[in-house]
């Protein structure tokens, strides 16, 4: 019974097409799935990811026609990142984000990895990030995560240094995403915000059983403790397989709001379970942790259960399989409406109510 990383982030978008365009011409990722929010069969659910939303690069968008802007704060995600082989690439990434017109942040050195930032159209606060140098760039791997690594202060000297910062820029245009740009490998980690690390920890490391691979601060805010939850390994990613990190920023509730679900927002994150019997385990174990639990939902995709980290973020254990090709041929993913079986009789009006996506067709990076 064990967590065997990150599966996927679900948040929340307020016009498909936008969010479809943004990140298939833009980021390069495929749309693997074009189906409803099984919850809310009136509005789009997309899945976009590699050339089969394989777990832990399954990005997903509840659309919710219009909504307001949300904001993160505590029991939120502050945002989310995505893999980039080498340096070399995030600076291609910055060239080709910047010649579209995006401000983009970076890239700045976290220490273990280097990174630029951006936002979707909804304001999404998305970074890529590199796999190296990983986590025992500063303590050994043995014993990662067992002592306080502050951030090195000329780090954080360097990365207030804008002139610099400037300077570190992809000469040519990026026209289209060459193969060491390619986003394939998946998320790099997500990050979220909690009131109390420790209790934080309590969850994630102790009750989940994520192995905690460093205690920091944040380095843009060095009073505020940054820690990292990863599966026992050290370096984040592995390259086109599902593990990675979930992060937590501890803010105080007297100087942090709490986080505002609307479009730009994280709706829920889950991890990865090997199938229905760990998953079934799980469910028990939370629930006498004494934890507010879901039945099992059926995704068709995979199945789920949903539960909340100790400041009331949504956390989904789901179950590996079947995957994204259980109702379609892979090289036809994203391309049609797919509805669960319980909701087929309903596709007339579901089409219907539903403003019409165009996808463009995927090109392999």
């Amino acid at each position: 019974m064990t967590i065997l990383g990150l599966h996927h982030i679900t948040l929340i978008c307020s016009n498909a097409q936008r969010t479809l365009d943004f990140y298939t011409r833009v980021l390069g990722l495929r749309l693997v799935k074009k189906t409803v929010n099984f919850d809310d069969p009136g509005s789009y659910h997309l899945y976009f990811g590699d050339e089969i939303g394989r777990p832990g690069t399954a990005i997903t968008f509840f659309e919710w026609p219009g909504a307001a802007p949300g904001y993160p704060g505590i029991g939120g995600t502050h945002h989310f990142a995505l893999q980039v082989a080498d340096y070399t690439g995030l600076l291609q990434w910055k060239r080709r984000l910047a010649d579209l017109g995006l401000p983009v942040e970076g890239p700045l050195d976290r220490n273990y990895f280097k990174s630029i930032y951006f936002r979707d159209p909804d304001g999404t606060i998305l970074e890529i990030a590199t796999r190296d140098p990983g986590w025992a760039v500063d303590e050994p791997p043995e014993q990662l995560g067992s002592q306080y690594c502050p951030p090195p202060p000329q780090m954080v000297i360097d990365n207030r240094d804008e002139a610099r910062i400037a300077a570190e820029a992809w000469p040519d245009p990026a026209l289209s995403i060459s193969s060491n740009m390619a986003l394939s490998f998946g998320m790099h980690h997500i990050t979220a915000i909690g009131s109390d690390i420790q209790r934080t920890h309590a969850y994630f490391g102790e009750l989940l059983g994520l192995r905690l691979v460093k205690r920091t601060s944040n380095f843009d805010d060095p009073a505020s403790a940054h820690w990292y939850w990863s599966v026992d390994e050290h370096r984040p990613g592995l390259g086109g397989t599902f593990r990675a990190t979930i992060t937590y920023f501890e803010r105080h509730p007297d100087r942090e709001r709490r986080a505002n679900l609307g479009a730009g927002q994280t709706h829920h994150f889950a991890l990865a379970v090997a199938d229905e019997d760990s998953q079934l385990e799980w469910r028990q174990k939370l629930v006498w942790a004494g934890l507010p639990v879901s039945p099992v939902m059926d995704r068709v995709y995979f199945k789920s259960i949903y539960t909340r980290d100790p400041d009331g973020h949504i956390v989904e254990l789901a179950t590996l399989g079947p995957g994204f090709t259980v109702d379609e041929d892979p090289k036809d993913l994203g391309r049609s409406l797919r509805l669960p079986p319980w909701l087929e009789a309903q596709r007339s009006a579901i089409e219907g109510h539903l403003e019409p996506v165009t996808t463009p067709e995927w090109v392999t990076p």
